[in-house]
């Protein structure tokens, strides 16, 4: 077993941080360590969405461990993925880099329908294969994703936000439970779950599973009561829930099974549990040990051996929005081959994934063409911005936009990059790249030099061209003349030197 064969996930929820490591041998996964910390880091939310500071001190205190921990690992052996306290927060930009700083690699925000994919695919990947479909609930700290299928790809993704954290502050407060609250939380809960509710029961499911922590802890409070019982049902949360309104709050009503640590969050895990059954008229549900951090490791095997889902959402937009393909073709070759000649010389981290990322721009750089000719660039950016990706974080999301928001027009629009270097030198390249591809035909570009000079006062792109091709193809030449104008509007400097 070496470190080379390690692959590491850390799943940063809303209740608790969790790392994993497992070692990987003939694409199966063994765990050799874990480490599982309650960080509470929805309760650090206020009223408007500020995640308060010492909230985020604990989180900066759980990811310094676990980047000890990860010490010597690469960047691809570990991918780190949070979750809907750090979707909402109105704050997270600032502490993002810190959180980031402490754990020693790149923090993936997931939108939620993405980490409903990857719950799925820890699920699926852990169970024996199917041939019905199957109902997954994970009730988390500030969402709960439901997913159903029974393939590798699921049918339908959904999140909402209602948790065993945040429903637990909102409803229970001070840990006093009655009747009344415990009635209020369940029927805000079926209020949100009826918005999908329609749509699940119309794909159907023959089982339900319930994942993470709500949902074995509500399994092994019915499990520590009836040993005979190893399932969730609608009777045996309803006499539970009853002895603990009768108690009047968690610790007074003494539950055999139950964790310390999930004390505070339980009656809000289920109370949202106990609306989905009644919801969905779900009549049994198992547990399984399967969670978000395995969806992720085996999410990140995928892709080491040529699996990657984000290429087949590449070609799913394409096909969606009617795209070019023979014109994203060549803008992509383009853009690339520019891309390369201005990073030569640079230390970049992880260039490869830029090379990616601007390669998936320049495929899906005209999906807004299919709503509107007029500013196409924004619309497409827009889509990127905001559609369900599945396999991309909200950080790659919005370098997608953000490139493909560049392509064109006024660059003042997203001067407020200009302090990120490679991504203008990535918009660059785009922008390049489809002004040569305007006229959509094949064709030779005498592009023989384009670098990146540095003065102490500004920065320096040129471009050298042969005159005849700039004499035989002047709309091209006008533009250019243009975009050297657009580019020194925000303080850079783009040359077109003639040889």
């Amino acid at each position: 077993m070496t470190a080379q064969d390690m692959l590491a996930s850390v799943d940063l929820g809303s209740n608790s941080f969790r790392l994993q490591i497992c070692h990987v041998q003939n694409g199966s996964l063994q765990v050799v360590d874990s480490i599982k910390e309650m960080v509470r880091l929805a309760a650090g939310l206020d009223e408007h969405k500020i995640l308060d500071e010492d909230s985020q001190q604990r989180a900066l205190n759980c990811l310094a461990r676990f980047g000890e921990r990860l010490r010597g690992f690469s960047p691809q052996q570990v991918r780190a993925v949070a979750t809907n306290t750090f979707r909402v927060a109105k704050n997270i930009d600032q502490f993002l880099p810190q959180a980031e700083e402490k754990l020693g690699f790149p923090i993936d925000i997931i939108a939620g329908r993405e980490e409903a994919r990857l719950i799925y695919t820890g699920v699926v990947h852990t169970l024996p294969p199917r041939s019905e479909n199957m109902l997954v609930i994970d009730i988390g700290g500030g969402s709960t994703e439901f997913v159903i299928g029974h393939d590798i790809q699921p049918e339908i993704t959904e999140s909402l936000n209602l948790g065993c954290v945040s429903y637990s502050m909102r409803f229970f407060p001070r840990g006093k439970i009655s009747h009344k609250n415990f009635q209020a939380a369940i029927n805000a809960a079926r209020a949100e779950i009826q918005r999908i509710s329609q749509e699940l029961k119309s794909i159907g499911w023959k089982s339900a599973i319930g994942t993470s922590g709500s949902a074995r802890s509500i399994r092994d409070v019915i499990s520590a009561d009836n040993a005979a019982l190893d399932a969730i049902t609608l009777e045996q949360m309803q006499i539970m829930a009853n002895r603990i309104i009768s108690a009047g709050s968690i610790k007074k009503a003494r539950l055999e099974g139950l964790k310390n640590d999930r004390m505070d969050v339980f009656p809000g895990g289920l109370a949202v549990m106990m609306a989905a059954f009644a919801e969905l008229n779900i009549q049994e549900m198992t547990v399984t040990d399967a969670a978000l951090r395995d969806g992720v490791f085996y999410d990140m095997l995928g892709r080491q051996l040529g699996n990657d889902l984000r290429i087949q959402t590449i070609i799913d937009f394409q096909n969606r929005y009617h795209a070019d393909k023979m014109q994203a073709q060549r803008v992509e070759t383009l853009a690339e081959s520019i891309f390369d000649q201005l990073t030569t010389e640079m230390e970049v981290n992880h260039l490869d994934q830029w090379h990616q990322l601007l390669c998936w721009a320049a495929q899906l750089h005209e999906i807004g063409l299919d709503i509107s000719h007029t500013g196409y660039h924004k619309h497409a950016a827009y889509i990127l911005e905001q559609a369900d990706m599945p396999g991309f974080s909200r950080k790659e999301q919005h370098i997608l936009a953000t490139l493909v928001l560049g392509q064109r027009g006024d660059l003042r629009k997203i001067a407020e990059y200009t302090n990120q270097e490679i991504l203008w030198l990535a918009i660059l390249a785009l922008r390049l790249a489809t002004l040569f591809c305007r006229a959509r035909q094949d064709m030779a570009i005498p592009l023989h030099h384009c670098k990146i000079t540095y003065q102490k006062t500004r920065k320096q792109l040129m471009i050298t061209l042969e005159e005849n091709w700039l004499i035989n193809n002047p709309l091209t030449a006008s533009a250019l003349l243009q975009e050297s104008v657009l580019w020194k509007k925000i303080g850079l400097h783009l040359e077109l030197q003639v040889i």
